[in-house]
């Protein structure tokens, strides 16, 4: 399999998709079919949405074809040679998935080596579950679980950062909620500007550091530029 998994599409201050453009360009390497799926956007937005993204790609000499529950999913995403899932709302997107019949569909033609690209919910939703996004509820998918494309749940747009004087939990504390009823389950928390880059059993950390959450253990840093086993097994706490 291979995989590209964004924290975020764009980083303040930047054009949209400035960051990843070039790591994207070389993923794709080539290919001239992306099979887009927007529907983490709500729909009044995803018409938008599809604009937005098909300028970036246009710029790559790449094709954008939409996948938005209209006409043959499995025919529009057959004729693609590469798949992308976008950000936006994890809950609404999971539910569209399955309405339309795309998490096993994107699953199987992803692990017959059709590449995959996915930003912030798009990410999330390559995991086993989605219990690690930071988004709300507003739908209620059929289930949590995702296309388990890689064994680790993903926390996009990762920070240790607080809010003075707001008296919610912090990520870190909301991870470590998760990993209380989830002990087997570990956690990436991946910063905005970085991605994780997956090559069948070998993954590629680029862009910042990261942090591992595992039930039981200190938090690990993962330095930038790191290549481990997608498992996380050879990731360990001095």
């Amino acid at each position: 399999m291979q995989l590209l998994l964004l924290s975020n599409s764009t980083l303040p201050g930047e054009a949209f998709f400035h960051w990843p453009a070039d790591h994207v360009s070389a993923f794709l390497n080539g290919r001239k079919r992306l099979a887009f799926v927007p529907l983490a956007a709500v729909p009044g937005q995803q018409p938008d949405y599809v604009t937005k993204v098909r300028s970036v790609f246009a710029a790559m000499d790449v094709e954008l074809v939409p996948l938005m529950g209209e006409g043959d999913m499995d025919a529009l995403l057959a004729g693609c040679d590469a798949v992308a899932v976008g950000g936006g709302n994890t809950f609404h997107l999971l539910r569209s998935l399955y309405r339309n019949g795309l998490v096993r569909s994107i699953a199987q033609r992803v692990r017959n080596g059709i590449p995959y690209l996915g930003w912030s919910a798009g990410s999330n939703v390559a995991c086993p579950t989605i219990m690690t996004t930071n988004d709300m509820p507003v739908v209620e998918p059929p289930s949590l679980r995702a296309m388990h494309l890689v064994p680790f749940q993903i926390n996009p747009h990762y920070t240790e950062a607080t809010i003075a004087g707001h008296g919610g939990e912090s990520r870190d504390q909301r991870l470590s909620e998760f990993l209380e009823v989830n002990p087997a389950m570990p956690v990436v928390g991946l910063r905005e500007g970085s991605l994780l880059h997956v090559v069948d059993q070998r993954t590629s950390l680029i862009g910042r550091d990261m942090k591992l959450f595992r039930h039981g253990r200190p938090p690990l840093i993962v330095e930038n530029g790191s290549t481990f086993r997608t498992d996380l097994t050879d990731l360990k706490n001095e």
